[in-house]
């Protein structure tokens, strides 16, 4: 009875002194503060998780929490060479790919490299803000005015730097077809003793001398001092939210996912363009893909000599010649090498390990699900699939990976992400955001052809380097990725111009 008293007591506090409206405006009130919390978890968390399938079977794959962070999708990457660079680049390609961002693509594979960054070499680009671009990775000489008038204001700049004595020895071995001064050397070490007998800075694509300093932009050729070294730092600092070291790529990886707020499956990576460490038996591949893709980029492959490995041996002593010959790129290693590891005290050593074992771990999962011989990179020429084949340059063999038979569709696409080389993935990226491009392209095969050779122009395996003039007296008319004409503002022609 006391229970039926209160109960009706209560109905007659609620109903009557407060009123219908009252609760009805409530529970509004309650459903809208709803609504929006689960609006913002959205908003939070849409570019944080992989849309669609994920292949992780751990229940770790996202990694510790980020908090409330909001994930960076205005990305800038400078490319740099021979720092595992092209394993940044898929996995900034794989994350954009994923989520339908917007790629500031090349007309060919690089912005015209050697010659400094130019906007108007970007395919699409109608000039500032015109478009909105997410991410621009491709190989380039740093020109911050020019990357200014593609990406957004907010946009988050980042690049990864190398030991000049390693950056050496992996240029050497790649280039040394290409570049003047490792060709006419006979070894890496007689190049190290002397390096001023081979190496003549008035030849372009050299890759031979401070290779980081000219990606930043700057002189690689000046002689050392310290008020100029300090400058190019300085730049370096004012621009670049965040410098990478190739040597601790796990943690370079880990500083990097949470500066951008991504989960870490996304900086989950195999190696790309790895090299083989001993030297190959496939010295005459007459006919093949490796002489093929070196014939189509106007070079005379020899192919992978027998004694390639002896040839980038060094000793101790001439590896010191070797960072001391490029004493600019050695202090910026120095210097950022240690605002590195004060990112990672600051970071937390404990959670820097904890985080590098999970990152490791999956992985190592990943390969598992994804590759076969156990996710040991094999030879081009094993590889069953010709469209993830890698291109071949240089001394070693350019190592690559194999899918496991029988993956379903969503793995087997999620997996060859993973593992598609840098050349491939960015012809699909580039169908995928030209389609009309792409279609007309199969329809008139003339289109491709015309295509394949504006490539070349852009490509530094061509032995080209810009002339001034016009090419046999022509004009030429130049038209973007749609047909439109193309206005061009103090550009050079281009004319082949073997390298001497």
């Amino acid at each position: 009875m006391l229970f039926r008293r209160r109960a009706r007591m209560l109905r007659w506090l609620v109903c009557g002194r407060v009123g219908t409206v009252w609760i009805w405006k409530a529970l509004l009130l309650f459903v809208a503060i709803a609504f929006a919390v689960q609006l913002l978890g959205v908003i939070f968390n849409k570019s944080v998780h992989p849309p669609g399938h994920s292949i992780f079977l751990s229940s770790d794959a996202q990694g510790p929490s980020l908090g409330f962070c909001q994930p960076h999708t205005h990305i800038m990457f400078l490319k740099t060479h021979k720092t595992a660079s092209s394993t940044v680049l898929n996995m900034l390609y794989r994350f954009g790919d994923e989520r339908n961002l917007r790629f500031a693509l090349p007309l060919g594979y690089q912005f015209g490299y050697p010659l400094p960054f130019n906007a108007h070499r970007v395919k699409g680009y109608r000039g500032p803000r015109a478009m909105e671009f997410h991410i621009l990775g491709h190989h380039m000489r740093f020109n911050k005015p020019e990357v200014e008038k593609v990406m957004p204001a907010d946009t988050f700049y980042f690049s990864i730097i190398r030991d000049p004595a390693g950056m050496a020895e992996s240029s050497f071995a790649y280039y040394k077809e290409v570049a003047p001064a490792f060709r006419k050397a006979k070894s890496l070490g007689d190049f190290a003793d002397n390096p001023y007998r081979y190496y003549d800075s008035r030849v372009r694509n050299n890759y031979a001398r401070n290779l980081l300093m000219f990606d930043f932009g700057m002189d690689n050729n000046a002689n050392f001092s310290l008020a100029v070294a300090q400058k190019a730092e300085t730049m370096i600092r004012q621009t670049f939210n965040l410098i990478l070291v190739s040597e601790y790529f796990d943690q370079s990886m880990i500083l990097l996912r949470h500066a951008l707020c991504w989960p870490l499956e996304t900086v989950v990576s195999f190696s790309l363009n790895a090299r083989q460490q001993k030297p190959s038996d496939v010295g005459g591949l007459s006919g093949s893909f490796v002489s093929k893709a070196a014939a189509a980029a106007g070079i005379g492959f020899r192919g992978v000599r027998p004694q390639a490995k002896i040839l980038t041996n060094v000793t101790e002593a001439q590896r010191e010649k070797l960072r001391q010959w490029n004493a600019f790129d050695l202090y910026l290693y120095k210097t950022f090498n240690r605002t590195f590891w004060e990112d990672i005290k600051s970071f937390g050593y404990a959670q820097m390990e904890q985080e590098v074992s999970l990152l490791r771990m999956l992985r190592k999962e990943m390969a598992q699900v994804c590759l076969r011989d156990g996710g040991k990179p094999v030879e081009a020429r094993r590889i069953r699939d010709k469209n993830i084949r890698p291109f071949q340059l240089g001394l070693l063999q350019i190592l690559g990976y194999e899918l496991q038979p029988g993956l379903d569709n969503a793995t087997r696409m999620a997996c060859l992400r993973m593992i598609r080389p840098e050349l491939q993935y960015k012809d699909v990226l580039d169908a995928k955001q030209f389609p009309r491009v792409a279609q007309l392209g199969q329809q008139n095969p003339a289109l491709l052809a015309a295509g394949a050779s504006l490539v070349r122009q852009d490509s530094p395996r061509t032995g080209e380097r810009p002339a001034e003039g016009n090419a046999g007296g022509r004009t030429a008319e130049v038209r973007d990725w749609d047909g439109s004409r193309l206005m061009r503002r103090n550009q050079t022609l281009i004319q082949k111009v073997r390298l001497t």
